[in-house]
């Protein structure tokens, strides 16, 4: 037993050191994905040449089979750590997220790979919302929790650069396993400095479990969150999508009805009631619709249109990771200033002039107008995340703090795949009428004309097969079209950011209510201890 646990002022002081220890817990999460797209292209070659032989499906699921496992369990994994103790949440994560890829780094073949990518996304699940909600708990003064949520903001916007860098590095001077291998020692740190700086907190009233909602809610998410994945790919009038967009929204509306009537519900759903909870969710989903989107078109431009290694590319993208790093912190200065709703509409609407700015890129763009206009896009998210985030943090009560940050973690990752499912089938449509008008197709060879019209990379390809005047022809047409499609899709998501501006700007409001919340500390046995001022709800010793 720590002792050190059941004081509340020790509790207090080391509050910052707590928030490092999270902040590095969350950095294995969100460099994750970022790291290892970078290795799908090596991912493909066959066994002998470094790869595990993965076909375009299997490199599909490497990715999907995380994101789907990972978002489906987040309600789940964060009622979970409210019943039980959140500390206890983030260890396990910590540790199936390590182990999950120790094995995935040995993998040989790609079902393998994909099975462990799996496991790790039951440990992101366990990790994500135990570090907000942790923080909740442990930042009890509503400016500090601001400025404490601030930086773990910023913190879960690194891996939009420093993912690829890191990924690239690691692949010019080691096999691709080490793009995962590289999460071990985070954890490891992770797990030793949080034991001796990460106290344990749950929910005093220890609520009966709900395994109904559990299920419904993680059948509901991975289904219609598989739908949206595979949208782009099988047709978004194909049977299966259709299939799976009509059993998603039927689990999930029998989720709500069976949240609304449960004497214990999981997730509560009149925390939709507050404007401060359900508008900034709303936000926040959009936000991130059009973040993962325009990354998911802009490392294509950077790499494929503009030729950059991913090296280079993520190199480019770094200054936008260090603005929102910057100024994601400082965004709840600005609200004790000036409020909510003033900073988050007009991070939106900095957003929306980012995206407007993207319809400007060309072929032949500069690496400096590039980095320009994604610092403006970095500061819009920077004062959008940070304020949204606790403003859904705030509105709860901080016994609730474990499925409160499960919600604002699951409409990012519902929002990011929305929006890479979005914007992509926009830029993909575009992309398929300019080549049909800018080339004449029947002139090419019968192979050719599918790869040419299937996406920018395949037609690049091709290209270099042709005779030099066809090749060229081919390539500056396809990219050219890639474009427009690109200006398209970016222009619909300025739109919807000008739409969420507008939102914010009628229905969150400025600051929250002052209420007192009452403060006990216990111990894992339930012995009562005298009330703490300065404390969390519950701040329990662990063993």
């Amino acid at each position: 037993m720590r002792a050190w646990q059941k004081d509340p002022d020790l509790v207090h002081r080391r509050r910052w050191i707590t928030l490092a220890v999270l902040c590095v817990s969350l950095l294995v999460i969100v460099l994750d994905n970022s790291i290892l797209n970078v290795a799908l292209p090596t991912l493909s070659k066959p066994l002998a040449n470094g790869g595990i032989g993965a076909s375009e499906s299997n490199l599909q699921w490497i990715v999907d089979s995380y994101t789907i496992v990972f978002a489906g369990l987040l309600l789940t994994a964060g009622s979970l750590g409210d019943r039980f103790g959140r500390y206890g949440a983030l260890a396990l994560g910590l540790a199936i997220f390590g182990t999950g890829s120790a094995l995935a780094a040995t993998s040989t073949d790609p079902s393998s790979l994909i099975s462990w990518r799996s496991l790790m996304g039951v440990g992101g699940a366990l990790i994500m919302p135990a570090t907000l909600s942790i923080i909740t708990n442990v930042f009890t003064d509503p400016r500090e929790r601001g400025r404490a949520i601030g930086v773990w903001a910023g913190v879960s916007g690194i891996g939009v650069g420093l993912g690829p860098v890191t990924g690239g590095f690691l692949l010019q001077h080691f096999w691709w396993g080490s793009v995962l291998l590289v999460n071990v020692p985070i954890v490891i740190f992770g797990l030793i400095a949080g034991f001796f700086f990460v106290p344990n907190s749950k929910d005093p009233s220890a609520p009966k479990l709900d395994p109904v909602g559990a299920v419904l809610s993680i059948v509901g998410l991975s289904t219609l969150l598989w739908g949206v994945i595979e949208g782009p790919s099988r047709g978004w009038g194909s049977t299966d999508v259709l299939g799976a967009f009509g059993i998603g929204v039927i689990v999930l509306v029998a989720f709500m009805l069976w949240e609304l009537n449960y004497s214990s519900p999981m997730l509560d759903i009149h925390f939709f009631d507050n404007p401060r909870f359900s508008a900034a969710s709303g936000s926040i989903t959009l936000t991130f619709m059009a973040l993962f989107g325009s990354i998911f078109l802009l490392t294509q431009y950077l790499q494929i249109v503009l030729g950059f290694s991913p090296l280079k590319a993520g190199a480019v993208l770094l200054p936008m990771s260090a603005v929102m790093m910057v100024c994601a912190p400082l965004s709840a200065r600005v609200v004790e200033r000036v409020g909510t709703k003033m900073v988050v509409g007009s991070g939106l609407s900095i957003v929306a002039i980012g995206l407007l700015l993207q319809t400007r890129f060309t072929a032949d763009s500069s690496v400096t107008t590039v980095i320009l206009v994604t610092m403006v896009l970095g500061l819009g998210m920077a004062n959008i995340m940070a304020p949204a985030t606790e403003s859904i943090m705030g509105s709860l009560p901080r016994a609730k703090a474990g499925v409160g940050s499960a919600v604002n973690d699951t409409t990012r990752q519902v929002g990011g795949a929305v929006g890479v499912a979005l914007l992509g089938s926009l830029m993909a449509t575009k992309y398929l009428s300019e080549v049909k008008s800018g080339l004449n197709l029947a002139a090419l060879p019968p192979a050719a004309r599918g790869s040419v019209t299937s996406n920018l990379t395949h037609a690049i390809a091709t290209s270099k097969t042709l005779p030099a005047t066809i090749g060229a022809r081919v390539e500056a047409v396809a990219k050219n079209a890639f474009m427009s499609g690109m200006h398209l899709a970016v222009l619909v998501a300025a739109c919807i950011m000008i739409v969420a501006a507008v939102g914010v700007f009628l229905w969150l409001p400025a600051r929250a209510p002052q209420v007192d919340e009452p403060v006990v500390v216990v111990d894992d046995a339930g012995l009562g201890g005298q009330p703490a001022a300065g404390s969390a709800e519950t701040v329990s010793a662990r063993p």
